[in-house]
């Protein structure tokens, strides 16, 4: 039986912008061709604009967004490292899980679930750790962190600790400023915001950060110095084969950012807060109560209270398979209780926001 087209409007993947999907079919490239070289320049080029940052070292690493999370503590915990990191919902318990497996020791400090990071407790937590780390858009919640003010009273005590930022859900969605913001690394996916398939995680490192990262980390497939002499060129400004980059992959994400780039990223900005304020009050209209703290919601991830007496995984299916709706459960103990409903990238939409809240209408 053919299945419906499914509008995606979980907390990702999303439908991608139709550029990229266009780009998938082009023909395929070799990973050293020069055609593909100078494409993947311009990508970062690209990368650089919406990440907001001059750092040269600015690329696509090969894999979803959990492994630039990888990366980031692979090359810079050096075992016995103190790392702070701020946790507010599943993705911030995730970076404690990844730093932990690469020697560092770290202090975590927890925050209520669906409130945003407060920075004066995370500077408290710890008098001189080497990483500060902190989730910008808690996918699990659809809380937004202030990593701007966060990064400045770290960098006011300390200008030698590393400040590690997961923007997965915000970049291309929310403003991200990482060289205003004083962020050292950052990663995010190509599946939300951005409006591309999953399979690529732009990351950017700091010069600072490049300069301190381990030299040999126990990943050889995430060495960001063995990846960077591939993407950029090594010492003699050759390119050096570390392993065969996904071009099409690498064209799609091109694609992509060409389509935000043009629109031009105020505007995108601008969209995706006036479909998410439209779905959040649309929500709110209908009885429903918003989970995430009032003035921290993200307008392109929103969650909220399944109502008392509902059934989440009943409304789930019958939206998925009677008008081919994708939202997505909560995250842990709030499975159960909470739903997530993503209006990221190609799907930030007046059309999308009318399409969910009629459904969702006839459903409950």
């Amino acid at each position: 039986m053919a299945l419906l087209d499914r509008v995606l409007l979980g907390p990702g993947p999303s439908n991608p912008y139709p550029e990229a999907t266009l780009a998938l079919g082009a023909p395929l490239l070799g990973h050293l061709d020069p055609e593909f070289l100078r494409l993947l320049d311009e990508t970062c080029a690209r990368l650089r604009t919406v990440w907001g940052t001059a750092n040269r070292r600015t690329l696509p690493l090969s894999g979803t967004g959990s492994i630039g999370m990888e990366a980031a503590f692979a090359n810079t915990v050096r075992k016995g490292d103190v790392a702070v990191i701020a946790v507010n919902g599943l993705f911030g318990e995730r970076m404690c899980d990844v730093a932990g497996r690469y020697g560092a020791e770290v202090v975590r400090v927890d925050h209520e679930w669906g409130q945003p990071v407060d920075p004066q407790r995370v500077l408290d937590a710890h008098p001189r750790p080497a990483i500060v780390a902190a989730v910008h858009a808690e996918t699990s919640t659809g809380v937004r962190s202030d990593i701007a003010a966060l990064a400045a009273a770290v960098r006011a005590r300390d200008e030698g600790v590393l400040v590690i930022a997961d923007c997965v859900t915000s970049l291309a969605g929310s403003p991200v400023l990482i060289d205003d913001w004083g962020v050292d690394l950052a990663y995010s996916g190509t599946q939300k915001c951005i409006g591309v398939s999953p399979g690529l995680a732009p990351f950017t490192v700091s010069e600072r950060a490049w300069a301190r990262r381990v030299p040999h980390p126990p990943t050889w497939y995430l060495d960001l110095g063995l990846i960077g002499d591939y993407v950029s060129g090594g010492a003699g400004g050759g390119r050096t084969y570390h392993h065969t980059a996904p071009v099409a992959m690498i064209a799609s994400l091109h694609a992509g950012l060409g389509r935000v780039l043009e629109e031009g990223l105020p505007e995108v900005f601008e969209r995706h807060r006036l479909v998410g304020t439209a779905l959040q009050n649309g929500l709110e209209e209908m009885g429903l109560k918003l989970f995430a703290a009032e003035g921290h919601r993200l307008p392109q991830l929103t969650s909220v209270w399944v109502p008392d007496g509902v059934d989440s995984a009943a409304v789930r299916k019958r939206l998925l398979t009677e008008f081919g709706i994708e939202i997505g459960a909560g995250a842990k103990e709030f499975a159960a209780t909470v739903w997530r409903i993503g209006l990221m990238g190609h799907n930030a939409r007046m059309d999308r926001v009318e399409l969910l809240l009629g459904a969702l209408r006839k459903v409950l």
